[in-house]
Formats: C-alpha cells, structure tokens, sequence
C-alpha cells in the first residue's frame, strides 16, 4: 500500500512539474481542478433548497445581497481547509489529534460522526423527494434507490480520485443547468436582481431570520473536514516554494467551485423571488415548489426542478461518507471499508422516512444537529492554520485570521439564535 501511494504521489509530482511549466495556461490550471467542486456539493445540497426557496418567495429579492455575502465566507474557509491539507500533508482532523489529548480527539471523533449522519440524513430525504416528486415513487422505496445511487458514485473511487471528481462534478453541473435555465423561464426583473443583490436590508424580524439561516447554513462543518483531505496528497509540495504555488492553482480552483455554488443559490432565491413572490405564494416546503412550478412554468420546469434535487441529494450524500471517512481516520486511526461506512450511515435516514416523520421536521431537525458541529471544525480550522509552526510559509496573515475569527463569531452567534428560536417553536 505504502509503495504504490509513493508511485502514485510520484506520477502526480511529476504530473505537477510537467504541467505547471508548460506555457499552456489551460494544462496550468487542469489537474488542481477538482477538490473544491466535492467539498462545494455542501453549498447547494437540499437544505440549501429550502432556505433559498423561503427567502426568495417571502421577500422577493430583498435577501440576495445575503447569499453574495455567505458565498464570499464559504470561500475564506474553504481556503483555510485546502490550505491547511496542503502545507501540512495531513488533514484537520489528524492535525487536531496531534493537537489535543487522546479523551477529547474521541469526543471529537463521536461529534463528527453524528454531523455525518444529519448530514446523511438531509441529503438521502432530498434525493428520495426528487424521486417521489418525478416518478411518484413511496419516499421509503425511493430512499432506498437513492443509496443504491450513492454507491454506485462511490464505485467510481476504484477508478481513482478523478474519475469520482468527474463524476461529483457532472452532478453539480447538471444542478447549475437546472437553475439555470428556471432563472431563464422565470424571466425575473433585472434590475431588481441587482439591487436586492447590492443593498443590503431587512423587512422585519422574520426577514432577518431568514437572513440568518442562510447566513447559519454557510459552513458545513464536513467539508470543512473532507476539504483539508482531498488537498493533502493530491499534490504534494517538496518545499515552500512549491506548496506556495500549489495553493495559488488551488484558489484558483476554490474560486471557480464556489462562484458556482453561489451562482446555484442565487439561482434559487431568483426563481422563487420572479414566481412564487410574484403571484403572492409563501412557499414553505419542497414538494409545494415543485408543485408551483409546473403550475406558473409548465412540467419540463418542474422536472427540472425534480432532477436537480435529486442529484443535489445523491452526490452531497457521497461526500458525507467521504467526509466520514476522513473523520474517522483522523480523530481515532481507524479506518472501516468505505462501503460498510456507506452501509452504516445510510440506516439511520432511512429508519427516520420508514417511520414516516415529517420530511420538512427531518430537514430541520438535521440541521439542528449540523449546527452544533460548526464550531468544531471551524474553530480549529482558525487556529492551526494560524501558527507558523504548523503552516510554515502558508501561515495566515494577521488580516485573514482576524477576517476568519470575525466570520466564525458570526456564524456561530447566528446559528445558536437560529437553534434557540428552533426550540421556542416547538414548545
């Protein structure tokens, strides 16, 4: 095992030395795309669905400017963890073992494992409501087919890392399309676009909730994790010099995955601001949308709207096992068959849409859960990528970690007042 990774990591350097000194800017850039468009799958996974959804069908285009300022953290943090990966050759959840006493890396391990399950938990309910809302299949059986999905992803890994990044990227970009062409059949007003995009406001107290659950839902904590991972042996740097230009091609990378994701969430609050606002419609669930569409557009509109939560759903799932994967083996030094991984944690959702609970409470009740994890990622993200000791020449500078403690404080102040306001409702 060991002497094959060294084979590998060898055709890869030199796979690095031959491209990045080729004059073909194209061949530059190829081979470090991939690793931010897996961990970007958590940007536009189905709870972002809903919050988007909410907010653009609520209040129009009045909270646009807050996925603009949510896509410009999720790009600092997912910097930081790719960052992390490759000056250091580890990813954070080994860097915190070395870190932190033995008792608090299992209790690091336990949490981690439970955000992986909320996780599952959003992504399989998702996936299974676009099968059930396309082909009106039971959501248990369609869960079920769902999982098959997730597998069936995750065999792309026996092909290597690029066929998976190819695979997870072809999903996002079939997501993309999706909005895409739903802005184009919603033809929604240009220059309200861009001011609700420019003019940060609020209407309300409910409208600043909304804002902070877009705000709250920016970070998930197991890309965080997953991120640092696929950076760490992808390419690795023999000095500093090199491990600086290896991340220069990453940001580029980073950047371009997470314009994306923003463009796919901007996409959503777009449509749901031009037709359900529009016609005075709150929508509040994810089947109502899809019902709404193909009354105000047509079928081929709400198809669209099917196809891309099911994908969403399948390949976010993929990259929760992945990032359980990591999680595991960087918290405890152990390792299970990604498969049995895929197996285990595919249980507790399908028990929860067995029993029939409420798909909108699971979503909720799943990001609850995420919440509480946040700060476990995060925190540490911010203080190893901090010290020279750790990063070396990628240390951070004194402006982005005061940039990235203000962002955390944000993130997570939002999202106990969204956890609070959660529990209030229920009681």
């Amino acid at each position: 095992m060991k002497e094959r990774e060294e084979r590998r990591g060898n055709a890869e350097y030199k796979e690095f030395r031959e491209a990045t000194s080729s004059p073909n800017r194209l061949k530059r850039f190829w081979i470090f795309l991939g690793p931010a468009f897996i961990a970007g799958v958590a940007y536009i996974d189905p709870g972002n669905f809903a919050t988007n959804i909410s907010a653009g069908s609520d209040y129009g285009y009045l909270l646009l400017w807050v996925v603009l300022v949510s896509n410009l953290m999720a790009i600092l943090i997912q910097t930081l963890s790719a960052k992390l990966g490759i000056a250091t050759g580890k990813n954070l959840p080994e860097v915190s073992k070395e870190n932190m006493p033995k008792p608090v890396s299992i209790a690091m391990w336990i949490q981690g494992e439970l955000i992986v399950i909320a996780t599952d938990l959003a992504e399989f309910i998702g996936a299974a409501l676009g099968l059930y809302l396309l082909f009106g299949i039971p959501l248990f059986t369609a869960a079920i087919i769902s999982a098959i999905g997730s597998f069936v992803i995750l065999e792309l890994q026996r092909h290597g890392v690029r066929a998976l990044e190819a695979g997870i990227t072809g999903m996002v970009f079939i997501v993309v399309i999706s909005f895409v062409l739903q802005v184009f059949f919603s033809q929604p007003d240009a220059n309200a676009v861009l001011h609700g995009l420019f003019t940060p406001q609020f209407d309300g107290v409910d409208s600043v909730m909304l804002a902070a659950g877009i705000l709250g839902a920016t970070v998930m904590p197991h890309a965080i994790y997953l991120h640092s991972s696929l950076t760490q042996k992808r390419i690795i740097g023999r000095n500093e010099s090199e491990k600086k230009r290896i991340f220069r091609f990453e940001f580029i990378d980073i950047l371009i995955a997470m314009v994306i994701a923003g463009t796919v969430n901007a996409c959503m609050l777009i449509v749901a601001a031009a037709l359900f606002f529009h016609n005075g419609l709150s929508v509040q669930s994810l089947d109502a949308a899809f019902t709404y569409l193909g009354e105000l557009i047509g079928p081929f509109s709400a198809i669209l709207f099917g196809v891309a939560l099911l994908f969403s759903g399948i390949a976010s799932s993929t990259v929760g096992t992945m990032a359980g994967d990591v999680i595991m083996q960087g918290y405890i030094n152990r390792r299970i068959p990604i498969y049995l991984r895929r197996t285990i944690t595919v249980i507790p959702p399908l028990i929860v849409i067995g029993i029939g609970v409420d798909s909108t409470l699971a979503l909720v009740i799943s990001q609850i859960i995420l919440s509480f994890g946040i700060p476990f990622a995060l925190i540490p993200l911010i203080i190893f990528t901090s010290k020279k000791k750790i990063m070396g020449s990628l240390v951070n500078h004194k402006i982005t970690t005061f940039v990235a403690w203000l962002i955390a404080l944000v993130i997570i102040a939002l999202n106990i007042f969204l956890l609070a306001q959660t529990i209030l409702t229920f009681i």
